[in-house]
């Protein structure tokens, strides 16, 4: 077993916990990873998700080289679509997914959690996508999902040096949201993540889903796709105890 889970009020927190490798990445663990989430995102009674890893020293310190190192293009193709696929559904998860990165977040580590819809660090947080430094170049997701969070030269920057980042230079970029004292990182991330249980699930998860359309459409389909699902929310339950209660100045409660 590589992945722990742990459940606070309406949050799962995912663990990986391969510590004694600092979290590093190999098909079971993302074969496991992947059931996992699955799981998660189809259990009504949670509402968002915490991915971190075990330990002090690492979110997730890249994939597993000893098990890279055996990999012909066959396998390296096969284990790039696996790490892809667990991407996949961390990015298009209803439920909104919150990185909690305790360290180091190198090479696949990295693209993990950029697949995260948000991202917090830990103030000993490292980022990198060393790969240029072995001869490859990231095969997770980070060619695609790096420019789009922090923008094309900064993530050319990053991906052509494969040079390490600390924590504020990660603010800095917009590749995190925010940064806590290591000790408060994962109980500030719980106490956001409980917080959107207060809002409405539905208008979360087509929020979710507006904004990924969005980097697979032009501009025009994008904003139309927008209001499309913004009309449609008109008349659900949700939509109108949301409304309802803001006449009526008092707290929504969207789950009656």
């Amino acid at each position: 077993m590589y992945i722990k889970k742990q459940i606070k009020d309406n949050t799962a927190i995912i663990t990986i916990d391969r510590e004694e490798a600092l979290n590093a990445l190999k098909p079971e663990v993302l074969h496991e990873l992947k059931k996992k989430i699955d799981g998660l995102i189809n259990d009504k009674t949670i509402s968002s998700i915490i991915l971190t890893g075990s330990g002090e020293k690492a979110f997730i310190a890249g994939a597993d080289i000893k098990f890279m190192k055996s990999l012909d293009k066959k396998g390296a193709l096969e284990f790039g679509k696996l790490g892809h696929e667990v991407a996949n559904i961390l990015e298009n998860s209803p439920k909104p997914i919150i990185a909690a990165v305790n360290g180091f977040a190198l090479g696949g580590g990295c693209e993990i959690s950029l697949a995260c819809h948000i991202r917090y660090a830990s103030e000993n947080a490292i980022f990198s996508q060393p790969e240029v430094k072995l001869g490859l170049i990231p095969g997770m997701g980070g060619t695609q999902r790096l420019p789009k969070i922090v923008g094309k030269g900064n993530a050319v920057e990053l991906i052509i040096s494969g040079k390490m980042i600390d924590a504020d230079e990660a603010l800095r970029i917009g590749l995190v949201s925010k940064v806590f004292p290591n000790n408060l990182l994962l109980d500030e991330t719980v106490k956001f993540a409980n917080s959107l249980s207060l809002n409405g699930s539905n208008a979360i998860s087509s929020s979710i889903n507006c904004i990924n359309q969005s980097y697979e459409r032009s501009h025009s389909d994008g904003l139309n796709n927008e209001v499309e699902v913004f009309s449609k929310l008109f008349g659900t339950k949700e939509t109108s105890e949301g409304l309802r209660a803001f006449i009526e100045k008092r707290k929504a409660n969207f789950n009656k």
